[in-house]
């Protein structure tokens, strides 16, 4: 009896709280549709008591939405990529080969995590500027292709491939680019999905980074267009909301195709040491 009444206390917490977590995008969902002024009354409802569609077509004619939707996916997408991949890479070399300062490395790789990011601003800036890349997509990606989180996550990942596995296929002479490419990548991809699912929500709401580094407002990335909707005196929080609504839409369908792998990435990464 009482191991049923704790189930349901539980249960009632966990409904608690995804409707509270839930609760403000609801709430914008449902104010893209309202007007301005509705947005801003002192007496709120949920529900619009008037529904405007015209809050989807402003949003275009007030900035290009496209542009920055295209410009924020395809940098998103390739830092994504590029992360798996090397994160993979080192996560292989840490986790199946012995070398010496294997450990060492390793230890600093975790060690760069506990740094707050926003100690690195500075330094960063300063070696992009020096490199040229300022006002460039290069100054986005190429800092970002490295993940310590991704590593380590990819280290856990590995460490569960048998060694045996990996021995059968050199003996039968595969090379070790046949080995990574063709055995190892196929068994990690739930650690994969996680970090795929990880470094995609990252860098698609990535703001301060690319607010600093991109000077050309057609290059420039969703997460900072979206600021363009800021008036001097007033914001029309409609259209903003209605732009809002879709920027979500990729974090969405990215976790739908990997939610299983995902699911199962973090929970193996987990249990193994």
């Amino acid at each position: 009896m009482k191991r049923h009444i704790w189930k349901t206390l539980i249960y009632a917490f966990l409904i608690i709280m995804v409707f509270v977590s839930a609760m403000p995008f609801v709430w914008m969902i449902l104010s893209s549709f309202k007007a301005n002024k509705e947005i801003l009354a002192i007496r709120q409802t949920l529900f619009p008591k008037e529904w405007i569609f015209d809050n989807y077509v402003k949003m275009k004619g007030q900035f290009n939405f496209l542009r920055f939707f295209w410009n924020s996916l395809k940098t998103s997408a390739l830092i994504t990529l590029c992360v798996i991949y090397t994160s993979t890479v080192c996560g292989f070399v840490l986790c199946k080969y012995k070398f010496r300062g294997r450990d060492v490395f390793f230890a600093i790789v975790l060690g760069t995590m506990m740094l707050p990011w926003a100690v690195t601003i500075i330094p960063r800036y300063t070696m992009v500027k020096a490199f040229g890349w300022l006002g460039s997509y290069t100054a986005i990606i190429v800092p970002a292709m490295f993940s310590s989180f991704g590593i380590f996550m990819m280290r856990q990942s590995i460490s569960g491939v048998p060694d045996e596995i990996l021995e059968a296929a050199r003996i039968d002479g595969a090379n070790e680019f046949y080995i990574l490419h063709r055995i190892v990548f196929p068994l990690v991809k739930n650690g994969i999905s996680s970090i795929a699912i990880f470094q995609f929500l990252w860098s698609w709401e990535d703001y301060l980074w690319p607010y600093l580094i991109i000077t050309d407002s057609k290059k420039q990335l969703l997460s900072v267009g979206l600021k363009l909707f800021n008036g001097q005196y007033q914001t029309d929080y409609g259209p903003l909301f209605a732009a809002a609504c879709i920027s979500v839409i990729p974090v969405i369908i990215v976790y739908v195709i990997f939610q299983k792998q995902f699911v199962a990435g973090v929970a193996s990464s987990a249990v193994k040491g």
